[in-house]
């Protein structure tokens, strides 16, 4: 029987060392011979030469460290005698493993929000579950389950499926349905207007293009798919493990995976190389995140062979969590175990500093987390895009307007001529080759042949609806990605990383934003946190200026110096009050250290350097703030030096000291708050426990120490109002009873197989209570370069920035006037209430006091700023009493809006309130998961590839690096994309409007017959070949402005907002001109020939020569910025057109036969050739010589001083910019 040891008493925290050692003395206890001294897990050492990394033991650095005093007392496998004394009783029936771990404990990331965590907080019926036989893939996957194999086809075709996918896809388009239509009308004899095959090349045209597009990039994915699919992994076959491809493992194998390969599929960890079951993953290919996670093998499975395992896990069924996982595993009929996210690793994660892992597919192929969370971009339809639908729809009433005139002059032309219709050569309503006298040839009277008119003219007339202009607008969107990629101004050299345009169909939009919804953490901030201040017992430490910024280092026998990777600046005073200080105070600022010490999941990683005698000791997570806390532990002295599944090795001013852990509850954001329990080498049990304020103060015991309480909290008011973000540290020491009742609550929820999330957020909130508040931290997460500026360049834009972050107010406020987004003059509006009624009488007040600064300020140049400050809380209540249209008046009135404590949910719902009630175009900014909801809500969604993974990245239409680059991409990509596509929009309706108009006025003159003096095979390369290169290349390349008077004058960006370069008016006008310089094109050659024996093949090619050179000497005159591409593809148009009626004028069976020969030997047609071109451009040049010199707008006005050279001298930045919109 083991000897009873009573507990002791409650002691002192970590002294330093001689009170330390003193201390330790005392507290010895005898320790059984027969108790195993714990392996030590191996802290982890990375070297930069070879970038691998390689496990190493503190042993051999810290020879001279004094040995763990703590280490064997509460390390026993055996089943202790029940007494109520007995200190190692209560500890250990934790667990029956040599770690002590509690079985069940949680340890997955701090910062994951309970809803990622789902899977932990349902209940797991049988009819929801999968079974997976442990060793035996046969009896998984046997009938009904036929789980897939572990191949991955992200191919969207095949060579079977790609033509008619493929075109299913490419007719969602109503105009490909459209052109159908007027293809398979023109097959019908009676409606032949074409010839077959000429009716059919427009469209076959572009339907091969994107197919050939289509088929790469489908190519590519297969080749892809065929790489990952052959990779090998080593897999557990007749009890030896064996090369296999990835595509051939199978649900319920056994793979083993060695240190820096890749996971083939989902597996729950079954062993590993560590001896208490830790594995280190890296989930970058995942989620984009670099930090290593820990993840832990059962101990219940850890000491049975791979090949003797057996047994059944019942576990959810796919989904894409990828932070959750609900799950048992019974071997041989042992009970259930329960099975957490800690447990599972998923596809595609690596794995690091991990000798071996051992693990049983759980989920392959599509089933895998990864897979199922590919879904790609999201698909978005730009502004201009859909406006373009009204003016697609006034075309389609022009076209049924000129067909029905058309008609209706067939049909009276037909009444007028019906004795003539017998011997009329075009009709030849009589038979006469037939032997009957009444017989008719291809008539089917005057009612039927005006319908088949009004058939042949819609074909005639189909061009009317440019069908170039959909693949145009693809290859042009292509273009403009590109050199926004390239760009190197929003290259984040920091982190090698390069914009990326994951949506192609919105590049326009970026040139329209009026709000700007951006998170802060991460986004406007840099994410990487630094230890700043903190409140002690009461007492403010924040002189840093004067302390220290090396850290405490660990120094070995041999001389090899371990010290933090980043410097924290100390206060001296804190410092000293550490090391030599007595008293309350003293005591309590030891345990706030030590509480940031071990409260967290940082894993310590050892670097290597230049220098043999030193490395550096660099701690990995999860969350840049603990990363902080521990680095200024560190700084403090108290560094943390190695940690494992079961216990944290701690070295207090170099004294190591060794603490179990004995339970770990995990941040959720209900609590907000996390803690864990350990056995101090003092032989007490303390409960460590860190958190946000709002959550912290309703378990501190305020009766305790309330002079501290208040001192804390006025610390903590001061350190948000500089910006500052904030922790409030707690603890509490653990009676035996206490211990034991957590102990047996935790165990039954830990293994609970029903609402196990729930009952360990209700054991923690249990014995989180009754706290002794510590103190409290100061955090500076810094402002990302040139925030301030890029905000204040959009705000002078037009663009109203808005705010949302879970921050507290006082910390968002600060960080709005250091980034510019506040600033002194604005009247702040704050919306900050604890309940339903006082939130709507401040929303009523805020509403009067808006409704009154309108009606004083007439002037908008001199309105008062003002700026909506707003909280969560009040948010949820506006939301719930509809009071959103009330809250939508105030914050359209306002400058600025910050919106604090909000939640993702609440983030997508601001986005909605504007959507939902206004016509502006909106875009939102992040780079956490929490921002996927804004993001995927707004018109224009952005990614920051930050700290928190690739999660907004991953849901954006564009990604980069830093929020400063939201600058150039709007005011200079974005108004360049705008100017150019709105341009090539309303060019190709007038190109096609004009050629569309040219055929009405021959059908006028020939009898309303539909027939056509230009040849079919020009009618259809009109708009595919003779002038669809000319628009692309423009709207690829033209600038309309350089990007330096973009940036120098952001006002210019209101053209965008304003519709300046697409807008029905100037559709209107570019319809006008095009009727004019239709009548130029037709009646010119027409007045000229009439009188003369000229054949209507002639005409024709002069009337296609004519309107081709039009049309693109039109377009030349609006080009801004030339280059030798844009003159090749405008005049290269021209020539190739020339080209093309020459051949097809060779051609001895075409109607025109050496037309164009005949022509061109003469002066008449060269003299008509140069009259059409001047008389047509006439009005076109007028206009914009008179809108230019006499109506300009901003961006005429700063292209003339750019033309002039006044952007070197310019002495008058404040030019004033019209609002004139461009006619």
């Amino acid at each position: 029987m083991r000897p009873e040891r009573p507990l002791l008493p409650p002691s002192t925290p970590p002294l330093p060392p001689q009170q330390t050692e003193e201390a330790a003395g005392r507290a010895s206890v005898d320790v059984p011979d027969r108790l195993p001294d714990p392996v030590p897990s191996p802290i982890l050492r990375h070297s930069p030469a070879s970038s691998t990394r390689r496990s190493r033991s503190l042993r051999s650095v810290m020879a001279n460290s004094p040995s763990v005093t703590f280490a064997e007392d509460i390390r026993s496998g055996s089943k202790a005698e029940s007494s109520a004394s007995s200190f190692e009783n209560f500890q250990f029936r934790l667990a029956g493993s040599m770690t002590g771990t509690p079985a069940g404990v949680a340890r997955v990331s701090t910062r994951r929000s309970a809803s990622e965590r789902a899977g932990s907080q349902r209940d797991l019926r049988d009819e929801d579950a999968r079974f997976v036989y442990i060793n035996d893939a046969d009896h998984t996957n046997a009938p009904p389950a036929r789980f897939p194999d572990n191949g991955i086809h992200t191919t969207k075709y095949s060579i079977l499926t790609f033509v008619p996918r493929n075109l299913y896809e490419q007719f969602h388009r109503v105009a490909y349905v459209y052109f159908l239509i007027l293809a398979a009308l023109n097959q019908v004899p009676q409606l032949g207007v074409f010839s077959p095959v000429a009716s059919i090349l427009p469209l076959a045209f572009v339907l091969g293009v994107t197919a050939v597009k289509d088929a790469y990039e489908d190519w590519r994915r297969h080749r892809s798919d065929k790489t990952e699919n052959n990779r090998t992994a080593s897999v557990l076959v007749g009890g030896v493990f064996r090369p296999k491809r990835w595509k051939e493992i199978q649900v319920g194998e056994v793979v083993r995976v060695v240190a820096n390969e890749t996971l083939p599929c989902d597996m729950v960890l079954l062993s590993t190389s560590d001896p208490t079951g830790v594995a280190y993953v890296q989930t970058i290919n995942l989620d984009g995140e670099s930090n290593l996670k820990t993840r832990y093998a059962k101990q219940e499975t850890m000491p049975t062979p791979p090949e003797a395992l057996a047994g059944i896990i019942k576990c959810e069924k796919p989904n894409r969590n990828i932070y959750g996982f609900l799950a048992t595993v019974d071997l041989d009929g042992r009970g259930a175990v329960s099975l957490g996210p800690s447990n599972i690793v998923l596809r595609g994660c690596e794995i690091k500093n991990t000798t071996w892992a051992i693990g049983v597919a759980v989920y392959t192929g599509r089933d895998t987390k990864v897979m199922l969370n590919n879904s790609g971009a999201p698909s978005k339809r730009s502004r201009l895009e859909t406006h373009m639908n009204r003016e697609t729809i006034v075309l389609t009433v022009v076209l049924v307007l000129l067909c029905s005139i058309v008609t209706l002059l067939a049909g009276i032309w037909l009444g007028d001529h019906s004795d003539e219709l017998a011997v009329i050569p075009y009709f030849r309503k009589k038979d006469f080759s037939s032997s009957n006298a009444d017989g008719t040839y291809k008539w089917y009277g005057a009612g039927p042949q005006v319908v088949f008119t009004f058939m042949m003219a819609v074909i005639q007339f189909q061009v009317m609806i440019p069908i170039a202009l959909f693949i145009s607008m693809e290859l042009s969107r292509v273009g403009q990605a590109y050199f926004m990629v390239q760009d190197k101004h929003m290259f984040d050299g920091k982190r090698q990383a390069k914009f990326q345009c994951r949506a192609l169909n919105i590049n326009e939009d970026l040139g329209q934003i009026k709000y700007v919804f951006s998170d802060k953490t991460g986004t406007l901030t840099e994410n990487q946190m630094e230890f700043r201040c903190a409140s002690v017992h009461g007492g403010d430490f924040s002189d840093t200026d004067g302390g220290g910024g090396d850290g405490h280092s660990v120094t070995g026998e041999d001389g090899v110096v371990l010290r933090p990777k980043t410097a924290v600046k100390t206060d001296p005073k804190l410092m000293a009050l550490l090391k030599d200080g007595a008293g309350e105070k003293a005591v309590r600022a030891r345990d706030f250290f030590l509480t940031l010490a071990t409260c967290n999941t940082i894993v310590p990683i050892v670097v290597d350097t230049p220098d043999p005698a030193a490395r550096l000791l660099e701690y990995q997570g999860e969350s840049p703030d603990e990363q902080a806390l521990v680095y200024a532990a560190a700084a403090y002295g108290y560094t943390l030096v190695e940690r494992t599944s079961g216990h944290i090795i701690v070295d207090v001013f170099g004294t190591r000291q060794r603490y179990d852990v004995l339970g770990l509850h995990e941040f959720d954001s209900d609590r907000k708050r996390m803690s864990v329990i350990v056995g101090c080498p003092d032989k007490t049990v303390k409960l460590f426990v860190k958190g946000a304020d709002s959550s912290m103060f309703g378990v501190i015991d305020k009766s305790m120490n309330s002079d501290v309480v208040q001192a804390t909290e006025k610390h903590l008011h001061s350190y948000s109002s500089i910006g500052l973000r904030t922790l409030v540290i707690g603890m509490r020491e653990l009676s035996q009873t206490e211990f034991q009742e957590w102990q047996i609550a935790y165990e039954k929820a830990s293994t609970s197989l029903l609402g196990r999330g729930n009952l360990l957020r209700g054991v923690a909130t249990n014995i989180e209570r009754n706290l002794r508040l510590l103190g409290a931290s100061g955090i500076e997460d810094k402002l990302q370069d040139g925030v301030p500026e890029a905000i204040e360049k959009l705000r002078q834009a037009g663009i109203k920035v808005w705010v949302l972050t879970g921050d507290k107010q006082e910390t968002a406020i600060s960080i709005g006037y250091s980034c510019k987004l506040l600033t002194r003059d604005m009247t702040q509006i704050v919306i900050n209430s604890h309940s339903r009624e006082s939130c709507r009488k401040i929303l009523d007040d805020a509403v009067s006091m808006v409704n009154k600064l309108r009606s004083f300020s007439t002037d908008p140049q001199a309105k008062m700023p003002l700026a909506l400050i707003i909280d969560g809380n009040s948010l949820v209540y506006i939301f719930d009493t509809d009071r959103e249209e009330k809250l939508f008046e105030v914050a359209k009135a306002c400058d600025v809006v910050l919106c604090c404590r909000v939640a993702p949910l609440q983030k997508a719902g601001i986005v909605d309130l504007i959507k939902k009630r206004t016509s502006d175009m909106t875009l939102a900014i992040g780079d956490g998961a929490n921002d996927v909801s804004m993001i995927q809500m707004a018109d224009v969604g952005i990614g920051i590839s930050g700290q928190e993974g690739r999660q907004a990245v991953m849901a954006s239409d564009f990604a980069m690096g830093q929020f400063r680059f939201l600058v150039p991409l709007l005011l200079v990509h974005g108004h360049w994309n705008y100017q150019r596509m709105g341009y090539m929009i309303l060019y190709n309706f007038y190109r096609n409007a004009t050629f569309v108009f040219v055929l009405f006025w021959y059908v006028l003159y020939t009898g309303f017959t539909l027939t056509t003096a230009i040849t079919e095979w020009s009618s259809v390369l009109y708009s595919v070949i003779y002038t669809a290169v000319p628009t692309i290349v423009v709207a690829i390349l033209d600038k309309d402005l350089s990007r330096r008077t973009l940036l120098k004058y952001p006002q210019l960006y209101g053209a965008g907002q304003r519709e300046e370069n697409y807008n029905l008016r100037l559709f209107i006008f570019i319809m006008l001109d095009s009727i004019w310089q239709s009548l130029a094109i037709f009646f010119i050659p027409y007045l000229a020939y009439r009188k003369s024996v000229i054949d209507g093949a002639s005409l024709g090619d002069l009337w296609t020569l004519s309107v081709v050179i039009l049309v693109n000497i039109h377009l030349a005159m609006d080009v801004i910025r030339w280059n030798w591409i844009t003159h090749a593809a405008i005049w290269g148009s021209i020539a190739a057109t020339w080209i093309c009626v020459m051949i097809i004028d060779s051609i001895p069976i075409m109607p025109g036969f050496w037309a164009i020969y005949k022509m061109m030997g003469t002066g008449l047609f060269w003299a008509l050739l140069l009259a059409v071109t001047v008389v047509a451009m006439i009005p076109h040049f007028v206009a914009k010589a008179f809108r230019e010199y006499f109506t300009p707008n901003d961006i005429q006005i700063a292209r003339e001083m750019e033309k002039s050279q006044d952007l070197h001298d310019a002495t008058h930045p404040e030019v004033q910019m019209s609002t004139v919109a461009r006619a």
